[in-house]
């Protein structure tokens, strides 16, 4: 695939990926019950509902709510790796299928974590009432994935967003908060990115995955620097953004 082809065609690329990750079971986090599994040893019950009820900050510190996102990142950090180094043996999933299931499981955690972090930097629920990522909740996971990426466009979203958010409490992630002022274009802009940025570490493990013996290493490798790297540029990203959602709600509170 030429680099024109790939850049006429990012968004639809990344659409692409993120359909056939979405249909993976487990993709959608429980906001309930995560937090009430990650902070049961950290807070009591009464904190452990508050922190449901409103969001974690109210209840914990910005350092403990780091620790707890870090220790997320390293579990998902080490399955995605392993399951890597798995797909990049010879013959491990066949030489054809192992980069599309390797593509798959790779944002498979990259969708799981994001969500995750979220919960605990203050986010509202991307899950609808009954359970399923809506459209608007795809449009905020691929600004998740912009801002993993590095690209410009996903840290001017998410300021946006948030800032959408002023004036109420909410519970569930607002469609409008995604729609307003200059936010949606940029959203247009972040798909194709991503789409156009997310061939780069592809093409580099599917020539790891020829080599017969270098395979597993080269792939696993490029997992575990990659992930590593992203994950903590969200989290850090989501770290700085929750002082802003932290004044957005006292601005609702009046």
């Amino acid at each position: 695939m030429t680099n024109e082809v790939i850049k006429a065609n990012g968004a639809d690329v990344w659409k692409k990926v993120m359909s056939t990750t979405l249909a993976m079971p487990g993709v959608k986090v429980d906001r309930e019950k995560f937090l009430r599994s990650e902070l049961a040893n950290w807070c009591d019950k009464g904190q452990i509902e508050e922190a449901i009820s409103k969001y974690p900050h109210h209840v914990l510190s910005g350092k403990i709510i780091d620790r707890v996102a870090k220790s997320c990142i390293k579990s998902h950090l080490y399955k995605v790796t392993a399951i890597s180094a798995v797909a990049g043996l010879p013959g491990g999933w066949g030489l054809l299928a192992a980069v599309p299931a390797d593509v798959a499981q790779y944002y498979w955690h990259v969708f799981v974590l994001s969500q995750k972090l979220a919960y605990l930097y203050g986010w509202p629920d991307l899950c609808d009432e009954d359970g399923n990522l809506t459209d608007t909740a795809c449009e905020m996971l691929t600004v998740f994935v912009g801002i993993m990426m590095g690209v410009a466009a996903a840290n001017t979203a998410i300021r946006e967003i948030v800032k959408g958010f002023a004036g109420q409490v909410v519970k569930r992630l607002p469609r409008m908060a995604l729609t307003k002022g200059a936010v949606y274009p940029l959203i247009k802009q972040i798909t194709k990115w991503v789409g156009i940025n997310l061939t780069k570490p592809l093409f580099a493990k599917s020539l790891g995955k020829v080599i017969p013996v270098l395979g597993a290493g080269i792939s696993g490798t490029i997992t575990y620097v990659t992930f590593s790297k992203e994950s903590k540029r969200l989290q850090r990203k989501l770290s700085e953004n929750m002082q802003l959602i932290i004044d957005t709600q006292k601005g609702a509170n009046g």
